[in-house]
C-alpha cells in the first residue's frame, strides 16, 4: 500500500537504484505517471519528459479500452474483444486517428515549446502510477520503441500480473514493486489516489 503517489514514486526510485538501472532519460505517462517519474529520473540524475497515449473506446461506450494509439500513430488493440462485440474497422481507423491528435495535441501542452525529446539509441526508462489492462501502456512502450530507443524498461509501483505478463512481451525489461494477485484497480493500492490536474502534472517537468 502506497500512501500517495509521492510515495510510490519515492520507493520506485529506490528499486531503480537497488536494481542498478541505468537510463538515458525518463518517460512518464501523463498525467499519474508525472510524480512517479520525477523522483526517479532525479535518482539517475536523467532528464524527466513524457510519452503519451489514448485509450480506444469501444462503441457507446468509452470506458471499454478496445485498444489504444500514442502520439506518433502506434497503436494497440484487443483484437479478440473487438471481435467479440464487433467493432468494425472503418470505427477503429477514425478512433485511431481522432485519437492519436488528442495525444499529439497532450503532448504539445505538456512540453510547450520544448523540443521532442532524441530518444534514437537512447536507453528509455518509462513510469507510470501503475498498469491495469495495460492499454495504454503497451501503445506508449510501442511508441519509444518506434522513435528507436535500444533499451526500453519499464517501472511501476503496482500492475496487474496478467497485464505485466502481457507487457514482458513489449518492453525489454519490466519492473513493479507490487504484483498482488487480488488486483482490481490500480487506486485500491494507494491511500491518497486523487486525479492529477494538467497544471499540476506540468509542473514536475520543471523540477
Amino acid at each position: 500500500m502506497f500512501q500517495d503517489r509521492t510515495d510510490a514514486g519515492n520507493q520506485l526510485a529506490e528499486l531503480v537504484r537497488r536494481e542498478g538501472v541505468t537510463a538515458d532519460i525518463v518517460l512518464a505517462i501523463p498525467r499519474g505517471g508525472l510524480p512517479i517519474g520525477r523522483p526517479v529520473a532525479d535518482a539517475l540524475s536523467v532528464p524527466l519528459d513524457v510519452v503519451v497515449a489514448k485509450k480506444l473506446g469501444a462503441p457507446n461506450n468509452p470506458e471499454l479500452a478496445i485498444g489504444a494509439v500514442g502520439a506518433d500513430g502506434s497503436v494497440w488493440l484487443n483484437d479478440a474483444l473487438i471481435e467479440r462485440i464487433g467493432v468494425d474497422d472503418v470505427y477503429v481507423e477514425r478512433e485511431r486517428e481522432r485519437k492519436s491528435e488528442e495525444a499529439r495535441v497532450k503532448a504539445t501542452q505538456y512540453r510547450g515549446d520544448a523540443p521532442i525529446p532524441d530518444i534514437d539509441g537512447k536507453r528509455v526508462l518509462v513510469v507510470d502510477d501503475g498498469v491495469a489492462t495495460g492499454a495504454t501502456t503497451i501503445a506508449c512502450l510501442r511508441q519509444v520503441k518506434n522513435a528507436g530507443a535500444s533499451h526500453v524498461l519499464l517501472a511501476v509501483p503496482v500492475g496487474s500480473p496478467s497485464s505485466l505478463e502481457r507487457l514482458y512481451r513489449e518492453a525489454d525489461e519490466v519492473l513493479s514493486i507490487e504484483a498482488p494477485p487480488h488486483f482490481s484497480s490500480v487506486g485500491q493500492f494507494y491511500r491518497l489516489f486523487e486525479q492529477v490536474p494538467d497544471e499540476v502534472a506540468r509542473t514536475y517537468l520543471r523540477e
